[in-house]
């Protein structure tokens, strides 16, 4: 079920490296021309280049080194494009991070061994009730069909010639072909690469059967109840079937271009969707986030006294809303650092985290300096026990992209800093708490909304996450 996750980050990291080697081969091309057209001219009085006697480069060893030089300035160039102007993104594999490989194991061993034997608890129900997002909206252009792993289903998200997003069972019902697996989207349906049935995107009903003479009318694919808004594809999930009860605000900065995409970043969990606990669980804000994240996100060495010079203070405070939005809750974030034991008040950061349902967050942040914007982080359950985390930003259009970057990257580290507990950790279903963790008692009984008595309970352990 981790197939397409770990696909798509295989594939930007390849398009990566495809784009430097381009770069340099096109700049040793260039030069190579030069050189050639150059040696041409060498002796001639045209008008040629004659630069290569000028200079006295007349041996070929001088002129590769010229054409190495300029790529590697052509190279060094892209780079910096890149870092100043392209999108940030992060795609962690679920072996990436949070495990560690002690003994000459490899990442991938240490995690499966983790995940063997690790305890798991007393579980609530696995899928909550409400909005997940699939897919960022950039990452689906018209016409093209994904396949995507969500809450223990395979999906085929598609974008119709409309350019309306539409999201339905992959398993065409036929005789059980993936839809989006070779299929292929014609007009606003999509087409089951195996014998060519067309289903609808808006119900998932068969309209077409190329060799049959008429379509049944019970022909057709479950669809999901799904939504494009803030930029991303989100479904609705009910255990009992309902219809939404109701839906993800829209963020007007970004619908209406103030706020522009800087990049996202990608985790999987190996937990349960406890995640958006974290909001009530405010001490640990003070004990696992107050190291610099120049310490980076090994915990081992996180409190080492040689990054102890940075340090971030955090003050916070969580409260659900009441009708009609009692589906959302907020948390209050006040972020101060200070550098060698100096408060720096230039980077002092007021974080309104405001959380709609059990899977999406908005991490609203206004500062008089640094600009404002928003991190969508969402989490999706891709089976029971892995989640994919995705935290996705956008902010002014009129501050220069490194700052976005930055506070990305920085959410980022002290993310995976989470991600070490929450990867070996077991689920306590009735914690030992004392009167400061009040708020976390609360959260759950906040959170215990989204289950209902259908609500999927996870019965035994099915040992198929092997990286």
């Amino acid at each position: 079920m981790l197939t397409l996750h770990l696909q798509m980050r295989m594939m930007d990291s390849q398009n990566m490296l495809t784009g430097k080697v381009a770069a340099a081969v096109i700049g040793l091309a260039v030069c190579g021309m030069f050189v050639i057209q150059g040696g041409e001219t060498l002796g001639s009085t045209s008008i040629g280049f004659p630069t290569w006697r000028e200079t006295g480069l007349l041996g070929a060893p001088a002129r590769v080194m010229i054409c190495i030089t300029a790529g590697l300035f052509l190279l060094a160039g892209v780079w910096l494009y890149r870092l100043l102007y392209s999108p940030l993104v992060l795609l962690r594999a679920p072996d990436d991070v949070g495990y560690i490989a002690e003994d000459g194991r490899s990442k991938a061993r240490a995690a499966n061994e983790v995940r063997r034997r690790r305890k798991i608890g007393d579980l609530p129900p696995v899928y909550p009730n409400g909005w997940y997002r699939v897919l960022d909206s950039h990452m689906l252009e018209r016409g093209e069909v994904k396949n995507v792993s969500v809450l223990g289903e395979q999906l085929a998200v598609f974008r119709g010639e409309d350019g309306k997003a539409h999201v339905m069972d992959a398993y065409c019902p036929h005789l059980g072909a993936n839809l989006a697996v070779g299929g292929r989207v014609v007009g606003n349906c999509l087409e089951c690469p195996f014998h060519g049935w067309q289903f609808r995107g808006d119900d998932g009903k068969c309209v077409k059967i190329p060799y049959a003479e008429k379509v049944p009318e019970f022909a057709k694919v479950s669809s999901w109840y799904s939504r494009e808004v803030n930029s991303q594809i989100l479904v609705w999930f009910h255990c009992d079937g309902e219809d939404p009860h109701w839906t993800i605000p829209e963020q007007p900065e970004i619908t209406n271009g103030e706020w522009v995409y800087r990049g996202r970043t990608e985790h999987f969990i190996n937990a349960h969707i406890e995640i958006p606990e974290n909001a009530a669980d405010v001490a640990h804000l003070g004990h696992l986030h107050t190291p610099g994240i120049v310490s980076g996100v090994d915990l081992r060495y996180t409190n080492s006294k040689t990054w102890e010079f940075v340090r971030h203070d955090w003050k916070a405070q969580w409260e659900p809303e009441s009708e009609p939005n009692k589906h959302c809750s907020q948390m209050l974030v006040k972020h101060s650092l200070t550098v060698f034991g100096c408060h720096w008040s230039l980077l002092d950061v007021n974080v309104v985290a405001r959380q709609a349902g059990p899977g999406v967050v908005f991490l609203q942040f206004d500062h008089s300096f640094l600009g404002r914007g928003v991190i969508m982080h969402c989490v999706t359950p891709v089976e029971p026990l892995l989640q994919c985390v995705s935290h996705t930003i956008f902010y002014q259009s009129s501050i220069p992209p490194l700052v976005p970057k930055f506070i990305l990257k920085a959410e980022s580290i002290q993310f995976e800093r989470d991600v070490m507990i929450w990867n070996n950790k077991k689920y306590i279903s009735k914690p030992l708490l004392v009167k400061e963790d009040s708020a976390i008692q609360k959260h759950r009984r906040w959170y215990s909304q989204f289950y209902s008595e259908n609500s999927p309970r996870l019965q035994y352990q099915h040992d198929t996450l092997n990286f």
